[in-house]
């Protein structure tokens, strides 16, 4: 955290910790190894001096010459008539902790404030031709969201599809996305690590539609942001202990440590986070464990900002595929949703690791520059029983005896741009500019398939079986390796003070190769350039209120790793997606933000299968799918009591061109037509003698088809979840107690499917209890 008083820069002081405190922080590592939660942002004294802090605002405006000189002479007059008969200032570590005090305020009221590195700029919402959507860090932390997916209920158009048994992060934006399609990032940076939401992450963001000009190879939905928590220049920090239950029986706790403050009194703060849960899965059986290490480093210069963090995580969660529908009836399958129909060894385990270094240096108040490097592994191994039939009057299931052994996926990046702005004659032109590249690998080693007896769901005797063993060297190693080197360049060019153009442009060089088995076949061989180019306009009708439209493109190579009849080569034409989009922004008296936006999304190239007369598989691509819908999402405060996040959108995603006769005409799977939220929370302020705050609300999302053909249809559905927080003091320490009850009304639901004999079923309602001391 940088903070500025009167002018001058924060440099960070050592505050000498106690015995006592560092006793606290030894009982809290004792405490991790069974239990874990979520940390508070640790206030400030009220002894300490008022600083006003202003939600971030756009970069100052780029000076000429003249101007910047009269400017320098009147601030040195200024500051030489300070230091004249100046107070003694306050220290370093007290203006910090005063200005995250003031902050506070603003975090309680959901106040939205975008990340620089989702749009590779400082700019303002307002000043760009883009939704971008923001679940703050408050709505985090009290919703309590178990995963990517769970977070994003807060945004419009938004729904889940195939996780992989609830292993895999996996969003459709906009009518399109999939699990491990590299739009889940870290600090703009891209992951492949199945989960991304953890206690390191303080915000999520979403940048809607084609984002290829900014990240490259993309599906046309857009990029989900995480961001993660920094190091701060106060010294504070919390442990969080916190108790669940989904029934008298499936119980579980979770303990967090998170402390940070500054090392030295030369502008080096550190940070540490510290995570650990084991609970009960809310099913039949099934346990879910994970392990989270997290340090991090930070150095705040005068110019030059240099971060440095690390996340070390292990482990296994419950792989459940989740219940069957009947194509005869389209209902579920006739047995308790407790009931899972696989085997109590159904689990994914492993470890990811993430390191990334970022560089941001400002030249002057004009130009800024950013490098930053990811290295993102990680490495898992499942067992599975896939289901393969289902005698829905008899019960008799047939499965299939699956696993995966020692996959890894890894994600190399590096980006460098520069921002910043210059007059050409009476305009002004804010730029970013820059090149970045990557290169991927996902790969599975090991695939087993193997025959099991037959199961019958009504009955079930579990255990009589255990995970496969036989390896099918044909579905063996399989492997897509992906490298993209790229060139971009996009300029705000301001007309007037309300009008200003966007243009843009990206070259992009890559090349990708995939398939599988032992021997290994290589189906995808795919080395091509493009260049991507975007457009956009924004009327500004008050300094609150903006209108935007744009014209935006993605771009997607095809690939596959199954055995084909033709291989992709270099002349099969990638996926491309193209966007028309507008809509209104505004953020009233910083207090309250949100986007109305239409848009017409088109995405040609779809990859299809034909059987010629010959009886061989060939790959073409001439499929077309199209998406069009409308999205609002608020966020804020509505009073100085009442502070909200609330979402509408409406997607209408289908299929217009196929060679495939079953496909044309039908919706996008697992794409809802409406989807909604709503979350209040009121905050009793001072009327009580600690801070009571309570909150809550409900999601719904609508029919979605359950697979590719609209054979079957899931349900619609409405979710609703409570909170209450109490903030008080033991002594010195403040405290916070949290209630939390997701999916009150315990409803059932499929937020997805892969086909009718794998539904996965929402998590069933769940009661937590936690309690956080700030120190």
């Amino acid at each position: 955290m940088r903070a500025f008083v009167d002018g001058q820069r924060d440099r960070c002081h050592r505050n000498r910790a106690g015995k006592s405190r560092a006793g606290l922080f030894i009982g809290a590592a004792v405490l991790l190894a069974e239990y874990p939660s979520n940390s508070t942002t640790a206030q400030a004294q009220s002894a300490l001096p008022p600083v006003t802090v202003d939600a971030p605002t756009q970069p100052p405006k780029p000076t000429r010459a003249s101007e910047q000189s009269q400017r320098r002479a009147q601030t040195a007059a200024r500051q030489r008539s300070r230091n004249a008969a100046a107070p003694a200032a306050p220290t370093p570590s007290e203006r910090a902790a005063a200005e995250a005090a003031a902050q506070q305020a603003a975090k309680l009221g959901y106040r939205a404030t975008p990340s620089s590195t989702t749009l590779r700029s400082g700019a303002s919402p307002l000043n760009t031709s883009q939704a971008v959507n923001v679940v703050p860090e408050q709505v985090l932390k009290d919703q309590l969201p178990r995963n990517i997916d769970d977070a994003l209920i807060n945004v419009s158009g938004i729904t889940q599809t195939n996780t992989l048994a609830g292993s895999q992060d996996a969003v459709i934006r906009r009518g399109f996305g999939d699990n491990r399609d590299g739009s889940i990032m870290r600090n703009g940076m891209p992951l492949v690590q199945g989960r991304s939401l953890n206690p390191a992450v303080e915000s999520v963001e979403v940048l809607k539609g084609p984002a290829s000009l900014l990240y490259g190879i993309m599906d046309p939905g857009g990029i989900v942001n995480t961001i993660s928590k920094r190091p701060e220049l106060y010294q504070h920090g919390s442990v969080t202990l916190l108790g669940s239950a989904f029934s008298a029986s499936k119980t579980g706790a979770d303990g967090l440590l998170d402390v940070t403050g500054p090392i030295g009194d030369q502008g080096l703060a550190y940070r540490f986070i510290g995570y650990g849960v084991s609970e009960d899965y809310w099913r039949n059986f099934g346990r879910h464990r994970e392990m989270l290490v997290a340090p991090s480093l930070a150095w705040y210069g005068q110019d030059t900002t240099v971060q440095l963090n690390y996340e070390h995580r292990e482990f296994i969660y419950p792989f459940d595929r989740g219940t069957a529908f009947n194509p005869a009836t389209k209902a579920p399958l006739a047995v308790p949703a407790t009931r899972r129909l696989d085997e109590p060894f159904n689990n994914t385990w492993g470890t990811s690791d993430l390191m990334q270094a970022s560089v941001e240096h400002r030249f002057n108040q004009d130009w800024k520059l950013y490098a930053g490097y990811s290295y993102n592994t990680e490495t898992f191994s499942a067992n599975q029983l896939r289901i393969t039939g289902i005698n829905f009057t008899t019960g008799a299931e047939t499965r299939s005896n699956d696993g995966t052994g020692s996959s890894l996926s890894n994600v190399s990046y590096g980006t460098s741009y520069m921002s910043g702005g210059f007059w050409l004659g009476n305009m002004r032109n804010d730029v970013v500019f820059g090149g970045d590249g990557q290169y991927r690998t996902i790969y599975r080693d090991i695939l087993i398939r193997q025959a099991t007896p037959v199961f019958n769901v009504y009955n079930p005797v579990y255990g009589l079986i255990g995970p496969g063993t036989t390896a099918s060297n044909s579905d063996s190693a399989q492997t897509d390796k992906l490298g993209q080197w790229s060139m971009f360049f996009q300029d705000t060019l301001h007309l007037t003070e309300r009008f200003a153009l966007v243009g843009g442009v990206r070259y992009m060089d890559y090349d990708q190769i995939a398939g599988r088995g032992k021997p290994f076949v290589t189906n995808t061989n795919v080395s091509q350039d493009k260049v991507l180019p975007l457009g956009g306009a924004i009327f500004k009708l008050t300094d609150q209120i903006s209108l935007y439209a744009s014209y935006t493109e993605s771009l997607k190579p095809n690939s596959t790793i199954a055995p084909i009849g033709v291989v992709i080569g270099s002349n099969v034409a990638p996926e491309e997606g193209v966007s028309y989009e507008t809509g209104v922004k505004f953020d009233l008296n910083k207090r309250i933000s949100g986007t109305l936006a239409l848009y017409d999304l088109d995405k040609k190239n779809v990859q299809t299968t034909v059987t010629n007369s010959a009886n061989v598989v060939e790959i073409h691509t001439v499929g077309r799918a199209h998406s069009r819908g409308v999205e609002l999402d608020v966020t804020g405060r509505l009073t100085d009591s009442w502070a909200l996040i609330g979402s509408y959108g409406y997607t209408d995603a289908r299929v217009t061109a196929s060679e495939d006769s079953t496909l044309l005409g039908r919706k996008l799977q697992n794409v809802a037509l409406n989807t909604a939220s709503l979350y209040l929370v009121y905050d009793f302020g001072t009327a009580l003698p600690g801070q009571l705050r309570l909150g809550g609300g409900a999601r719904y999302v609508g029919d979605r088809p359950g697979d590719a053909t609209n054979t079957f249809v899931l349900p619609s559905y409405v979710v609703a979840d409570i909170f209450a927080t109490y903030e008080t003091k033991y002594g010195q320490f403040p405290v916070i107690y949290q209630f939390n009850v997701k999916n009150l009304f315990d409803t059932v639901y499929y937020p997805s499917a892969v086909n009718n004999l794998n539904v996965a079923i929402g998590d069933a309602r769940r009661f937590s209890l936690a309690a956080t001391v700030k120190f």
